[in-house]
C-alpha cells in the first residue's frame, strides 16, 4: 500500500524509515499562521495546544489527500500529516527560527518539564470511494537538565539544529544529552507517535505491517 508523508520534515521521514516504512512525501500547500489566525479569529477565542496541532496536521493531510485524488484517481493509500508544538507554562512554542529566541527559550527550559504535542491525521484514499479520515493527539513531557550551561547552549544553537524544530529541541540528535527524562511515546517527541499512527491506520482498517516496504 502506498503511503504519502504530507510533510517535509527529515525527522519524520527519518522515524517512518526507522519503523519500516518508506514513503512517497508531499509538501502540503497550508499557510499554518493564517490557518490558525482564521480559526481563533472566527471562534473569538485562542486554540488550545492540542487544538492547535490537530488542526495543522488534518489541514495538511486533507490539502495534499485533495492534490493526489485530482493527479491520481487510481491512488490507493494513505496520506499521512502531522504537526508538533511544546508547551511551557501554558505557553505554546513553535520554531524558534532566530538563534536569540532559540538561546532565550533553552534559558527559559533548562531545569524545567514541558510538554510536546503532536498532532496527526491519516486519510485513506480509494479509487471510486470517498476518502476517510482518522485523527489523534498524542503528548509526551520533557524534562531537560538543570545543569546546561550558557556555553553548551550557545554551542547547541549555533549548530543550527534548534532553528527549525518545535520547542528548539531534539531528542535523537545533538539536543539529546540536554533531556534527562521523557514520559509517554519516545516517537512523539521525534514528530510523530508511531503507536497513535498504527491506531489511526487500524482504524481506517489497514495493518501497520502491510505498510513495511523497507528490508
Amino acid at each position: 500500500m502506498r503511503v504519502v508523508l504530507a510533510s517535509t520534515s527529515p525527522a519524520r521521514l527519518m522515524l517512518l524509515r526507522q519503523a519500516g516504512v518508506e514513503p512517497e512525501t508531499r509538501s502540503p500547500d497550508v499557510d499554518e499562521d493564517a490557518v490558525i489566525a482564521a480559526v481563533e479569529r472566527g471562534e473569538g477565542r485562542r486554540l488550545s495546544p492540542t487544538e492547535h496541532v490537530l488542526l495543522l496536521a488534518r489541514r495538511k493531510a486533507a490539502a495534499v489527500a485533495a492534490v493526489i485524488e485530482a493527479e491520481e484517481p487510481e491512488f490507493a493509500g494513505l496520506v499521512l500529516g502531522g504537526d508538533s508544538m511544546f508547551e511551557l507554562d501554558g505557553e505554546i512554542l513553535g520554531k524558534p527560527y532566530t538563534p536569540e529566541n532559540a538561546i532565550a527559550r533553552w534559558h527559559a527550559m533548562r531545569g524545567r518539564t514541558g510538554i510536546l504535542h503532536s498532532g496527526h491525521a491519516v486519510v485513506r484514499l480509494r479509487p471510486t470511494t470517498a476518502p476517510a479520515e482518522a485523527h489523534a493527539v498524542a503528548a509526551a513531557s520533557v524534562a531537560f537538565a538543570a545543569d546546561v550551561s550558557d556555553a553548551e547552549i550557545e554551542a547547541y544553537v549555533a549548530t543550527g539544529e534548534p532553528l527549525l524544530v518545535a520547542g528548539a529541541f531534539t531528542v535523537d540528535s545533538l539536543g539529546g544529552p540536554f533531556i534527562t527524562r521523557v514520559e509517554g511515546d519516545p516517537s512523539t517527541v521525534v514528530g510523530m507517535s508511531l503507536s497513535t499512527l498504527r491506531s489511526l491506520v487500524r482504524e481506517l482498517g489497514v495493518d501497520w505491517t502491510s505498510l513495511w516496504n523497507r528490508s
